[in-house]
This record gives structure tokens, C-alpha cells and sequence, in this order.
């Protein structure tokens, strides 16, 4: 079982497998930029009450599996997803579906995945990859984050993809049912709806800890933190708001890039010239969100231990939210304009 398949590799685990999937099966407009922005994948959240590696759950994108439900949805692609309970059924319905000479994508855990550097692994299950064949017991991985297609044995896949803790991925696989031919009307109608479900999203989202009001919820809880948590846990928390922003996917300030560079493609189907300006603002964005990674390390490592070093690191934050504040509201002006 070795079907011909085209690796690609990409910025991020879920927009690779969504732009990997779909060209495979004829879609060759798509790109990792308009795969993200057509699934709405620009996102802020910080949850204090569930935890990740010790410290505060925070992501700067949408949920797993969202980007690739969304897209397909918004190309009127059928999908198929399913979970398992058990190691074997999980395994035979990926045989089944590899003997029938198609890929399917798996989410996995990156603890266990023997091909990634040591220093790269912990406890993270929403990492997501694409099963493209197997050779005795050896199945052929093309994940977006490597260069070239990898292997794992069957007992090395059926341990990341039954993976324990939070968002255990209980050996879910997922692919498009079918090909479908998409046109650049249907495209343009995606990208407008993929910008609207964004905005509404990032200035609208229910509570404090989402969205925008999330990023400024964020900014004055890290204010506080050398008080409230003492040095050593305010220390521990900002490491995990730097690996969830830097060391997950692309992290916080590549998904403001990736944003930008969808602005950019969008220009080509929607030639208005607003959403260059929009792209460039959030370029900006991901320059902060970069710079407030830089002063966040200083924090953790030690080098910088005063109250006014958190207060920076909140301000960078609050910087942060007004800016994409300002760039979400002028988007939701100008999307009024695409056709």
C-alpha cells in the first residue's frame, strides 16, 4: 500500500493536512494561507481552569479540527470523522481506508512521536498528520512539519493516536469523502464567509477569556501574577504561554503572519484594496506578539524579576488586543465590499 502522494510541507500541523488533502484530491486553488483563513483559524483563548503541562490552557487559534471542517464545508466538500475505543478497530479502519489506496489524517499526540527531537516533545494531543500508505508494518506519514514523508510502526501510531489527557484524540482519523471540482466563484464565496465567521469570533465572542476581550483578560491577569502565583509559578505560566505561542504549530505570532499573507491571496479573487492595509496590520500584530515572546523568556529564565517586567509583558497584550481589535473592526467594513 504506496499510492503516489505529493508531501507538502507547511507552517502548521492542521492547514499542511487541510492544503495536503485537498490538492490531492483536485482542489489546486488552495494554499496553507486560504485554508486558515477559509476555516476562520485566527483565535485567542486562555483558560485558567484547565490545565496543560502544569500551566494555563491558551491557544492562538481555533479548535482542532476546525480549520479542515470548515474549509471543506465552505467548498462543499463531504468529510467523513471518526473516533474509536479501541487500538484495533482504530487500526483496521485505517488499513481498510489505505487498502482502498487513499490517504486519511489522524490527530495525534507529540509525546510519543519518535521522528520529532527530543526537546520538541510533550504532552500535546491536537498535532495532526496524514497517513499515506503502509509497507509491512510500517506506516508512511507525511506531517506537514517535516521535510519528507516518515514512518512509524503500528505500535508507535496506535500509541500517539490513543494519546491520554486533554483533547485525547481516541484514534481519530478523518478525510474528503470524494473529489469535488471547485470553482474560483465558490472560493470567493468561502473566503467571504471564512472573514466574517473570523470577525465575529474575534469581536464578539461570548465572556472575557476569548477573542479580543480574551487577549485583554490575559493581559491583566499576567500583571498580577508575580503576587498572586510568586516567582516561581508566574515564571512556569508565561513558559506555557511562550510554548503555546511559539512551539505549538506556528504559534501565536505565525498565525497573525499566516492571517496576513490569506489577506493577501484574498486580494487576488476580492481586488479590494483595503485588505492589503488589514494585512499589514496584522503583520504588525505578529511582530508584537513576537516581541512579547522575547520579554516573556526574559521572565522565565530568570533575567528579569521586577513587577515592572510583568507590567511591560501585560502592556505588550493589551498593545496587542487594540491593535487587532482596529484590524478585525475595519475588516468587518470591508468585507461588506466583497462580491
Amino acid at each position: 500500500m504506496k499510492p503516489e502522494y505529493k508531501h507538502l510541507q507547511a507552517a502548521h500541523c492542521e492547514n499542511g493536512v487541510t492544503t495536503s488533502l485537498l490538492q490531492h484530491y483536485g482542489v489546486h486553488q488552495i494554499t496553507e494561507p486560504l485554508a486558515f483563513g477559509i476555516g476562520s483559524g485566527l483565535f485567542f483563548i486562555y483558560i485558567p481552569f484547565m490545565k496543560v503541562n502544569d500551566g494555563p490552557a491558551i491557544s492562538f487559534r481555533t479548535m482542532p479540527g476546525m480549520i479542515f471542517k470548515r474549509t471543506c464545508r465552505s467548498l462543499a466538500i463531504p468529510i467523513l470523522r471518526k473516533k474509536f475505543s479501541s487500538k484495533e478497530n482504530a487500526r483496521q479502519a485505517l488499513d481498510n481506508r489505505l487498502e482502498s489506496g487513499h490517504p486519511a489524517a489522524c490527530q495525534v499526540g507529540v509525546f510519543y512521536l519518535p521522528y520529532f527531537p527530543k526537546e520538541y516533545r510533550f504532552h500535546f494531543n491536537a498535532h495532526n498528520l496524514i497517513v499515506v500508505g503502509k509497507e509491512a508494518d510500517n506506516y508512511l506519514i507525511s506531517d506537514p512539519i517535516m521535510e519528507t514523508i516518515t514512518t512509524m510502526t503500528s505500535y508507535e501510531l496506535d500509541r500517539v493516536r490513543f494519546a491520554r489527557g486533554p483533547l485525547a484524540p481516541r484514534g481519530q482519523l478523518y478525510f474528503p469523502k470524494e473529489e469535488r471540482v471547485v470553482t474560483n466563484e465558490q472560493m470567493k464565496q468561502a473566503i467571504i464567509t471564512g472573514i466574517k465567521r473570523n470577525v465575529r469570533h474575534m469581536l464578539y465572542a461570548p465572556g472575557n477569556i476569548a477573542g479580543i476581550s480574551g487577549i485583554r483578560y490575559t493581559a491583566k491577569k499576567i500583571k498580577k501574577w508575580r503576587d498572586t502565583l510568586g516567582l516561581e509559578r508566574s515564571r512556569s505560566y508565561l513558559a506555557q504561554l511562550v510554548r503555546m505561542q511559539e512551539e505549538i504549530g506556528t504559534g501565536g505570532g505565525g498565525f497573525r503572519f499566516i492571517y496576513a499573507a490569506f489577506l493577501q491571496q484574498a486580494y487576488t479573487y476580492h481586488p479590494v484594496d483595503e485588505l492589503m492595509d488589514i494585512s499589514n496590520q496584522f503583520t504588525k500584530a505578529g511582530d508584537l506578539w513576537r516581541d512579547a515572546a522575547i520579554q516573556a523568556s526574559g521572565i522565565y529564565k530568570g533575567r528579569l524579576t521586577e513587577q515592572q517586567d510583568y507590567n511591560v509583558m501585560g502592556d505588550y497584550l493589551l498593545d496587542i488586543a487594540e491593535l487587532e481589535k482596529k484590524a478585525f473592526k475595519q475588516l468587518a467594513e470591508t468585507v461588506k465590499k466583497l462580491r
